[in-house]
């Protein structure tokens, strides 16, 4: 059946306009969201499978590459469900908002809605003015991390430009497991040294896992 052939008060935009948001099912916001079906399966018919199959929380964490693979997404509706999970992602992190960094803690906080459900590693650098307030941050790798391609002119090319005097590395661990690898122990010593050639300060190195975080100043590594 055609959403236009359901009854109009249970059609999911009617009852958005009637009702509000909070009486709709999640198939019916998801509805809303993707707006059109197929030939063969309604929008509703397949948000509800789509849920029932794969759940919201399994949808979100797909790649793009990966839900275009799921019957009834293309590409638009792929984009369109990474762009709703990537806007929550980023409204739950304006609602603790972190200006300064004190510890690593808030390095976690800055984060951890970004990064808690990355399959890949992304590296970045976060650049602090003199008062440890963040000035920028900058992404400068996604993948597993490679000391041979992660070259500390990249690392420090945004912090030069930005006229800044400390960083602070950050990296996630898609195994959850924020414990340091050899490799990644060696990466800190070799920007950290290069900082020291152009003062530029790395003041950390945070690892995010599930739901804790490394850092080297707090393994009394510096």
């Amino acid at each position: 059946m055609k959403i236009k052939d359901l009854p109009e008060q249970n059609r999911p935009r009617e009852r958005f306009l009637k009702h509000g948001p909070e009486a709709l099912s999640d198939a019916e916001l998801f509805a809303i969201i993707l707006r059109t079906g197929t030939i063969n399966e309604n929008v509703v018919d397949m948000s509800n499978r789509l849920i029932k199959e794969y759940t919201l929380e399994k949808l979100f964490d797909c790649s793009l590459k990966e839900l275009q693979k799921i019957k009834g997404l293309g590409p638009s509706k792929a984009m369109q469900l990474l762009a709703m999970a990537e806007l929550g992602k980023r409204y739950s992190q304006s609602k603790n908002p972190v200006k300064k960094i004190t510890n690593a803690k808030d390095v976690f906080n800055y984060f951890n809605e970004r990064l808690k459900n990355e399959k890949q590693e992304n590296f970045y650098i976060l650049i602090l003015n003199n008062a440890n307030n963040i000035i920028k941050e900058e992404l400068i790798s996604k993948g597993v991390l490679d000391a041979a391609i992660l070259h500390p002119r990249e690392v420090f090319k945004p912090a030069i430009k930005n006229s800044a005097s400390k960083i602070i590395l950050i990296h996630n661990h898609p195994s959850g497991n924020p414990q340091p690898s050899n490799e990644d122990l060696e990466i800190t010593k070799k920007l950290i040294e290069a900082g020291k050639l152009i003062d530029i300060k790395v003041l950390d190195h945070v690892i995010i896992g599930n739901g804790s975080w490394w850092s080297w100043i707090e393994d009394d590594r510096i």
